[in-house]
């Protein structure tokens, strides 16, 4: 296929598509801007346009992933109304996000919390963590579960529930079903705050 000067298309977003699918088979190892624009069928210099250089790309690909995956838990959490019914929903989604995107997940961690992460990055990021402090806040406005520093209690239910990723992710629940841990994890994590 002959390479076209520029994409007239959506090439950021078709170039993110590819490294998010590049990632998953390859590993960031396999990550290569001049790959994507033949996988494209564009220069090699026109992904330049969008990312300077590699780690632009991986900062932009770490991006959009927390906003997919905060975009994931809050169509989650939208539609329950009982506060602990969305803790479940959030937790649910949160996991099955992080083991639909393994390799993504581990990008997006190592990124944000590498030095020199952009202002852009950092705030996605945060935005999972955001909404998981609404919905402790909710519970906690409606006397559903204990007071509390809702910031500290969203830590701690999102890493747990990390936890159960990473561990169903790795293969090693010892063959436990994911959703009935997750289950179990919410239901304990809501005894101990309801107590």
């Amino acid at each position: 296929m002959p390479e076209q000067p520029y994409h007239h298309g959506n090439l950021r977003q078709e170039l993110l598509e590819q490294a998010e699918t590049t990632l998953s088979r390859s590993g960031v190892d396999g990550l290569s801007l001049r790959q994507l624009a033949r996988d494209a069928g564009v220069s090699h210099a026109a992904p330049s346009r969008h990312f300077r250089d590699k780690q632009a790309l991986l900062d932009a690909l770490s991006e959009s992933g927390f906003l997919k995956m905060t975009d994931a838990m809050a169509r989650a959490v939208a539609a329950p109304a009982a506060p602990r019914e969305r803790l479940f929903a959030l937790a649910e989604a949160y996991v099955r996000f992080a083991m639909d995107h393994t390799e993504l997940l581990a990008l997006m961690y190592s990124t944000k919390h590498a030095p020199g992460a952009t202002a852009q990055l950092i705030a996605a990021g945060q935005s999972a963590m955001d909404l998981t402090v609404s919905v402790v806040c909710d519970a906690q406005s409606g006397g559903e579960i204990s007071t509390g520093d809702p910031t500290t209690i969203a830590l701690v239910a999102f890493s747990t529930f990390h936890g159960i990723a990473m561990l169903a992710a790795g293969q090693m629940l010892d063959g436990a079903p994911v959703a009935e841990v997750v289950a179990a994890a919410s239901d304990l994590l809501w005894a101990g705050l309801t107590a």
